[in-house]
């Protein structure tokens, strides 16, 4: 990190356990350059210090994470091409290393899971979500598709849950998300996330590391075999689906808080309805 950074991943180490907790309040801890720096370096640092035991992803703020961030790429020059591309290799890399890590990655959330964030959260080994978590995979409304993210998505959803979430972009809440595969557990208040959470460090500090990468490497092959095989290829339909025109005109639409020209839903402006 450069004296011009500031630090937007912030790094506590406590009895064997690294905390990642992204703090960019901000813009929705989403996927700046910086972010992805420094979470990337923690991840390694993690993979490399044999007192870490396991690293746990958690987040300040009411958001987890919100996805890339376009906007700063593009005040950077980049073209809106460059800036998709740019935000796909990101995260195709940092859900690739939570996979490979040697070392459980739990998943902490408390907040929103929009865009990016599903793909840092699916690719934890364990997951856990509190009572204000929100989870939504709106691509279709904006004329996309959740490409890159289905990599460590698909595996471990429901069929039917992720037919109904990747295509309807609807809202829904922890219970659901545990229910579907999203996340392993839902935790009604913040005191049951924190003693979950507690009740899983303590298994693992119980464990050896030996154990621990062995059975990572058992529980996450048929994932990593699958991303090793369709990465590219999920990059490239991210990349035609980003410069088509769907997508143009969903994010105009979204930038300009008015509904797409493919949205059919009726409204009371539609209806002429009046509220009483």
């Amino acid at each position: 990190m450069t004296a011009t950074d500031s630090e937007v991943v912030h790094i506590g180490i406590d009895a064997g356990v690294m905390t990642l907790t992204l703090d960019s309040p901000g813009n929705r801890n989403a996927l700046s350059r910086a972010l992805v720096t420094q979470l990337s370096s923690g991840l390694t640092r993690a993979a490399t210090d044999e007192d870490v035991r396991a690293v746990v992803l958690t987040h300040a703020g009411g958001t987890f994470c919100a996805g890339a961030d376009l906007g700063e790429a593009l005040k950077r020059g980049a073209s809106a091409e460059e800036a998709s591309a740019e935000a796909t290799s990101s995260m195709v890399e940092l859900m690739s290393t939570i996979l490979e890590l040697p070392k459980p990655v739990i998943g902490h959330v408390d907040g929103h899971v929009r865009a990016g964030g599903f793909g840092l959260l699916g690719a934890t080994d364990i997951a856990l979500a509190g009572p204000k978590s929100t989870f939504a995979l709106t691509e279709t409304r904006l004329g996309l598709a959740p490409s890159v993210i289905s990599l460590v998505l698909v595996p471990k959803m429901t069929a039917r849950g992720a037919s109904r979430y990747f295509l309807t972009g609807e809202k829904f809440d922890a219970s659901i998300a545990a229910s579907i595969g999203v996340v392993t557990q839902a935790c009604d208040s913040t005191e049951a996330l924190a003693q979950s959470l507690g009740e899983i460090l303590d298994g693992i500090r119980r464990a050896s590391p030996v154990g621990l990468a062995a059975s990572k490497e058992l529980t996450t092959a048929t994932v990593r075999d699958e991303f090793a095989r369709l990465a590219q290829r999920r990059a490239q339909e991210s990349a035609a689906l980003f410069s088509g025109d769907d997508a143009r005109a969903g994010m105009e639409a979204f930038l300009s808080k008015r509904r797409p020209p493919w949205d059919l839903t009726v409204t009371q402006a539609d209806t002429g309805a009046t509220r009483t």
